[in-house]
C-alpha cells in the first residue's frame, strides 16, 4: 500500500482526468451536434446533462462514503467516467449521449465528493489551503487540455472518446493501491442522522464558502457556453475566439498555489475579496475594450489569475467554517453550488443578452462578483479570530 503523500497525488491525478474529460466533452460534442445540424438552443440544452447529474447524485452521497470508505466510492464514481466515456462512440443517438452525460455528471461528483473530502479531512490545518489549491491546480490544468481533443476528430469520431477513457483508467487503476479509510464516527452522528438537518447546519455555518464555488460554475459555464455566440455578434471570428476562452483557465493555473499558500497566512476572507475585486477589474475593463482582441486576451487572462482559483479558495474557506463531522456535507454543497452555477450561467446571461443587447455581456460577471464581494465582507474569517 502506498504512503499518504503518494495517495494525495494519485486523487489529483483522478482529479486532474476527471477535469480533462469535462474539459472535452463540452466542446467535443458540441463541435458534433453542429455538424450534424443540431439547432443550438437543442445543443445547449443538451449541454446541461452534466450538471444535471451533478445535482441528481449529490444528496445521496454522504451515506454510501460512511458504510463503504473513501477507496470504493472514487471507484464506483472512477468507473463510472470510464465506461460512460467508453460507450460515446457505439451509438450516436441524441438521448443515447445524453444519458452518458448525466451518467459521467453522477461519476465525476462520486469521484470529487471523495477525492475532496478525503483530502479536506486529512489536510493539516496549516497548509489546507495550499493543499486544496493543488487539487484546483490540476482539474484547471485538465479542464485546459481536454478542449485539445477536438482536433482528434480528423481521424475519428471514436478517438477522442476511446483515449479520454484509457487515460481515465490508467490513473482509475492506481487505486487499487490505495489503503480504503472511513470517515471518523462522528460523521454519523453529529447533530442527528437526518441527511437534511445536517445540510441545512452546514448551509447556516458556511453559507458564504459556497458563494465562491457558484460563482466560478457561473464562470466556467458561461464564458465557454455563452461568451462565443456574444463573440461572434460583435465581429470577432470563432477560430480567435476558441483562443481567447481558454486564457481564463490556463491563467489560473499561475495564480492557484500562491493564493492558497496567501489564504494559510493571512486567511480565506482577504484573499475571497482580493481576488473577486480583481475579477470585477478584470471584467469590466473586458466590455470597455471587447472590441478590441489583444484587450479580450488580456482581461481573460488577467481574470483567470483573479477569480480562476475561486472553487479551491470556497472549498478552503468551507473546511474552516464547519467542524470536522460536517465536511462530508460540505463537499457536497459546494459541488451542488459549483453546478447550480454552471446551470443559471447560460441562462441567465443568455436571458440578459435577449432582454439588453445593446450592453455588454460582461456585466453579468461583474454583477455576480460584486454580490460574492458584498457577502464575503459581511462574514468572519476562523482563521483571524480563533
Amino acid at each position: 500500500m502506498v504512503s499518504a503523500r503518494t495517495r494525495f497525488w494519485i486523487l489529483i491525478g483522478l482529479v486532474t482526468i476527471s477535469g480533462f474529460s469535462q474539459g472535452m466533452l463540452l466542446p467535443l460534442i458540441a463541435v458534433i451536434l453542429e455538424q450534424n445540424g443540431i439547432s443550438s438552443s437543442i445543443n445547449g440544452l443538451h449541454a446541461t446533462g452534466l450538471y444535471i447529474g451533478i445535482l441528481l447524485s449529490s444528496p445521496f452521497m454522504e451515506k454510501p462514503l460512511q458504510r463503504l470508505g473513501y477507496k470504493p466510492v472514487i471507484m464506483i464514481g472512477g468507473a463510472l467516467v470510464v465506461l460512460s466515456l467508453a460507450l460515446f462512440p457505439f451509438w450516436q443517438a441524441l438521448w443515447f449521449w445524453f444519458i452518458l452525460r448525466v451518467t459521467i455528471g453522477i461519476g465525476d461528483q462520486i469521484l470529487h465528493f471523495g477525492t475532496q473530502t478525503w483530502i479536506t479531512a486529512t489536510a493539516d490545518r496549516n497548509n489546507r489551503g495550499r493543499s486544496i489549491a493543488y487539487y484546483g491546480l490540476f482539474f484547471s490544468l485538465g479542464f485546459t487540455l481536454g478542449p485539445l481533443m477536438t482536433n482528434l476528430l480528423t481521424f475519428g469520431i471514436a478517438v477522442p472518446f476511446l483515449i479520454s477513457s484509457l487515460l481515465s483508467m490508467i490513473v482509475w487503476l492506481l487505486m487499487f493501491r490505495v489503503r480504503n479509510e472511513t470517515p471518523e464516527r462522528d460523521h454519523t452522528t453529529a447533530y442527528g442522522t437526518s441527511s437534511m438537518k445536517r445540510f441545512l447546519k452546514a448551509i447556516r455555518l458556511a453559507w458564504v464558502a459556497f458563494l465562491p464555488p457558484l460563482a466560478y460554475g457561473f464562470l466556467e459555464a458561461t464564458l465557454h457556453g455563452i461568451f462565443p455566440v456574444y463573440g461572434m455578434r460583435i465581429g470577432h471570428e470563432v477560430n480567435i475566439l476558441s483562443l481567447i476562452i481558454p486564457c481564463f483557465a490556463a491563467a489560473s493555473l499561475f495564480s492557484q498555489i500562491p493564493l492558497g499558500t496567501l489564504s494559510d497566512k493571512i486567511g480565506r476572507k482577504k484573499v475571497i475579496m482580493t481576488v473577486v475585486s480583481g475579477g470585477t477589474v478584470a471584467f469590466v475593463a473586458a466590455a470597455l475594450l471587447e472590441d478590441s482582441v489583444i484587450a479580450l486576451f488580456a482581461t481573460f487572462a488577467l481574470g483567470g489569475l483573479f477569480v480562476g482559483s475561486l472553487f479551491s479558495l470556497g472549498i478552503s474557506f468551507m473546511t474552516d467554517l464547519l467542524p470536522k463531522e460536517l465536511l462530508p456535507a460540505g463537499n457536497i454543497l459546494c459541488g451542488m453550488a459549483f453546478s447550480i452555477g454552471s446551470i443559471l450561467g447560460p441562462f441567465l446571461s443568455g436571458f440578459f443578452l435577449d432582454l439588453w443587447p445593446g450592453l455588454s455581456f460582461f456585466y453579468v460577471i461583474v454583477a455576480l462578483l460584486i454580490i460574492v464581494f458584498i457577502a464575503t465582507a459581511y462574514k468572519n474569517d476562523p482563521l483571524l479570530t480563533e
